[in-house]
Order: structure tokens, then sequence, then C-alpha cells
């Protein structure tokens, strides 16, 4: 089971080397970030230990509670969106009038993803690259996504993301959405 879970973590770090390449040590970072993880998972499973935790990247805890948002960005800035590959989900699973998405997203130091929701629109996302704040409507403070963590995005969520560093944020996110 172990050896699974570091294969599946190098695997993503694989893909991730696919996408915008890596140095030596970036490579070194990643492969034992993918296996301390990887063993630390294991070992929490092994020992009986709960695994069902805050993940890194959601609300802190204490935080969640209803927030407006007021003056909420709602148009984008610095962001390139790109449809890497989508699937007609009617032709393989009977879903009439969805996709499965996949996008990369590239946000620009300053760089804002506006104001959205995900009704009907549910989504997982992970930074491939940098850090970047999302502003939720479902947590009274920001939420920092470090590379690579997992958001669920669900139809309880309405937000935005800003990216306040000096680095470009590579996010990948795959999506179910109606059909255009």
């Amino acid at each position: 089971m172990f050896a699974r879970l570091i294969s599946a973590s190098h695997r993503n770090i694989d893909m991730r080397r696919a996408l915008h390449g890596a140095s030596d040590k970036e490579e070194d970072d990643m492969n034992l970030l993918a296996t301390t993880t990887s063993a630390a998972v294991a070992l929490a499973i092994a020992f009986g230990c709960s695994t069902d935790f805050a993940f890194a990247g959601e609300c802190p805890s204490g935080h969640a509670g209803v927030n407006e948002l007021t003056n909420h960005p709602t148009q984008p800035r610095g962001v390139t969106d790109t449809v890497i590959g989508s699937i007609d989900l009617g032709h393989e699973l009977g879903v009439d009038g969805r996709d499965l998405r996949l996008r990369r997203l590239v946000v620009q130091p300053g760089g804002i993803v506006p104001f959205h929701s995900h009704d009907g629109r549910p989504a997982i996302i992970i930074t491939l690259r940098g850090q970047i704040l999302e502003f939720a409507t479902n947590c009274s403070t920001p939420i920092l996504h470090r590379a690579g963590e997992t958001v669920r995005e669900t139809s309880k969520v309405s937000h935005y993301w800003i990216n306040r560093s000096k680095a470009v944020v590579e996010l990948l996110s795959a999506d179910v959405k109606a059909r255009d």
C-alpha cells in the first residue's frame, strides 16, 4: 500500500514536470515532498489514526462562516485560462448536457480570478506552482493555497482568487459544467 501511495505521488510530480519543466533541485524537492506526504498518510492508516483532518488550503479551523465579500472583483486580470481537453458526459455516462473539462490557469503577480460561483459546476483544483489567496463566501479569512495542494469547489462556495505574490501561479482545474 505504501509503495502504491509513493508511486501515485511520483506520477503527479511527473505530470507537473511535463507541464512546465523542473530543475534537478526542484525534482529532488518534489520527490522528497511526495515521499514524505505518502509516508505520513500510510503511517496514519497503518496505525488506525483518523485521516479525517483539515487539509492544507481549506478554511482554517474556527473561521468557517458567512463572508459577504462586498466589493469583490468582477473582471479577470492577468489570467490566462486554457482548456486542455473535455469529454461529453452524455456519451460517456448518460449525463446529457454536461462536460468534464480540464483547464490550465496561469495567474500573473497581481492577477485576479474574478468572483464566481460553483453552483452546478463542481470542480477540483490543484496548485501546480506558486501560492495564491482565495476569498470565499464560506470563510471569514483568506485561504492560502500552496503548490501541491488540492481544493474541492462545490455549490456551497462562491469566491475569487488573487495572486499577491511576486511569482507566477499555475493551477490545474477539472470541472463538470453545462455543455456550451
